[in-house]
């Protein structure tokens, strides 16, 4: 074995190679979006892509970015909490993250003018994984995200 990610090419691309995370993140996101025909915008710092947050007529925003041994994917839906809602939000977030763990949900921005209710998800930057398996832990993300954020929405009226 010389330690190579394996490779199969499956309709001309390489679906099971392996990549390093803190070396192609930027490529796997790029790859999960396109699949999903997202469009992708990006800085030095981040990628972000928006997704439709069903049925609320609102947009989930999912910002991928690393830090020295993360990838961490920030999701919103832009909502802006006025100062009487955030012991609620700070309720909701309790209560997500006691029941469901991710993504983990916290009011963010608590001091600033406009705080939000935001979620993370975060992997190792040393993993290894295909496009495939990112693929499906991105999609898994949002699908928890949406949930998480319709939760608000109807439980809490956030």
């Amino acid at each position: 074995m010389t330690g190579e990610p394996r490779v199969r090419a499956e309709s001309g691309r390489e679906f099971d190679r392996e990549f390093d995370i803190a070396t192609y993140w930027r490529k796997l996101v790029r790859l999960w979006a396109e699949k999903a025909g997202v469009p992708v915008e990006g800085d030095e710092q981040a990628l972000s892509l928006d997704l439709d947050l069903t049925g609320s007529g609102r947009t989930l925003t999912l910002r991928f970015t690393t830090t020295r041994r993360l990838l961490v994917a920030f999701m919103t839906d832009g909502r802006r909490l006025r100062g009487d809602q955030l012991a609620v939000a700070a309720a909701a977030a309790n209560a997500w993250n006691t029941e469901q763990l991710f993504p983990m949900l916290s009011v963010w921005d608590v001091r600033g003018p406009e705080p939000c209710i935001a979620g993370v998800c975060q992997l190792p930057l040393g993993c290894r994984m295909t496009p495939a398996d990112f693929a499906a832990m991105a999609d898994d993300w949002a699908d928890q995200a949406r949930q998480m954020f319709t939760r608000c929405h109807q439980v809490f009226r956030l």
